[in-house]
């Protein structure tokens, strides 16, 4: 059975640094120098992997990388107060990288730049954005990316048994990726029955749970779960919801959707009454 595993995005990116930020890059020439604490101030998170990187064309740069399960209307604004916080504190050019590794909800649209103008003044981040079920499982086995080889499932053309029994074999060959295969068997999960992956894998998939990806995904499930019924009984007491209010929706918290559910169903729970789907969007702001 695979043993419980660090799988987290620093872990996964020190595997191969340089191939790594010449993927994210598109450089051939650049190499990661070292890897950076990304704590700054009262703000740290998992996902953030921050990479001191040279090129012969570029001097010292950072490569900021934020891998994200599944994309979130927040992200170009998180992306912007990272990349200045990271130019800030170590004084270098900051190339910043989103990888979201699961498709949003059909009610995002991904961007790779935040955008404001207040009074004039305006405020602008770009940044690469990398959707990894846009990626060719191919270039991970040819480059090759051993940071990528628990995500070959999800990857296009990785879906197939033949492709994830290839990615395992690459894990089980080295020491130091064979404890990845709880994450491989993780996303295999999300394009196989879980059958097959358990004869693929040899193991009981109760080491699923092991991983951190597991609990994120479960409680996305649930938020989306909250959010579907939530819009159902507006629907039935209001008719057609526009589709800028169920936008707003997004990323609420099950504790949020369930205080907003007993406003729309006031007269059983005591919530907030309300009589419109106007009165109702009034407090989502409360």
């Amino acid at each position: 059975m695979a043993k419980a595993a660090d799988i987290g995005s620093k872990r996964l990116i020190s595997l191969a640094p340089d191939a790594w930020v010449q993927w994210v890059t598109q450089c051939p020439e650049v190499v990661a120098k070292e890897i950076l604490g990304s704590e700054f101030q009262w703000i740290s998170r998992e996902t953030d992997v921050l990479v001191k990187a040279y090129s012969a064309s570029h001097g010292d740069f950072l490569v900021l990388n934020e891998l994200q399960l599944r994309y979130t209307a927040d992200m170009p604004l998180r992306m912007r107060a990272y990349a200045a916080l990271a130019q800030e504190r170590y004084r270098l050019p900051t190339y910043p990288v989103l990888v979201n590794i699961l498709p949003p909800p059909s009610t995002l649209t991904i961007v790779n730049s935040y955008e404001q103008e207040f009074l004039g003044l305006r405020a602008i981040q770009d940044y690469r954005v990398i959707n990894l079920w846009e990626i060719d499982a191919e270039i991970v086995f040819q480059q090759p990316l051993p940071s990528l080889l628990p995500f070959v499932p999800i990857l296009r053309g990785g879906g197939e048994a033949s492709v994830v029994q290839r990615a395992l074999q690459v894990l089980r060959a080295d020491a130091q990726l064979n404890q990845l295969e709880s994450l491989l068997a993780f996303f295999a999960s999300f394009v196989l029955d879980t059958a097959l992956v358990q004869q693929i894998m040899r193991w009981d998939m109760a080491v699923l749970r092991e991983s951190p990806w597991y609990q994120e995904i479960e409680q996305r499930g649930v938020q989306q779960g909250a959010r579907r019924q939530l819009i159902r009984v507006l629907q039935r007491r209001f008719g057609e919801i526009p589709h800028e209010v169920e936008v707003r929706f997004e990323g609420e918290s099950v504790e949020q959707l369930e205080s907003l559910m007993d406003s729309a169903l006031a007269e059983l729970t005591g919530g907030i009454a309300v009589n419109s789907l106007e009165e109702f969007v009034s407090i989502l702001s409360i």
